[in-house]
């Protein structure tokens, strides 16, 4: 008698424990809570990722500007918008944006 109700004890604490395992896991700080966490660092990984790339561009285009006097002449000329003696420099209007289709109701 003894001993079948230790294996009931056992098993309603094995059962007590399942239940509150399947109530913690499901609940929103359980298994959908660590997916969209995981779906999150993913996301900010990518934009990382992104950041550092242009980050290098913009360090290797400092560096070419620091080292090459053409290209320091080119970055002047186009932000100061200055020619040289006998160029010519065309301007041509912005193309029109497209408007946004109007929703009907």
């Amino acid at each position: 008698m003894k001993f079948l109700a230790q294996r009931l004890g056992l098993l309603s604490l094995l059962a007590v424990v399942g239940v509150c395992a399947v109530v913690a896991l499901r609940g929103p700080n359980g298994m959908p809570a660590l997916t969209e966490k995981r779906k999150e660092i993913q996301l900010l990984q990518e934009v990382n990722a992104t950041i550092a790339a242009e980050n290098a561009r913009k360090r290797a285009r400092i560096e070419k500007l620091k080292h090459s006097r053409a290209e320091q002449e080119l970055e002047i000329r186009n932000r100061l918008k200055m020619l040289r003696p006998g160029e010519t420099q065309i301007i041509l209007p912005d193309e029109p944006k497209s408007e946004a289709p109007k929703l009907v109701k």
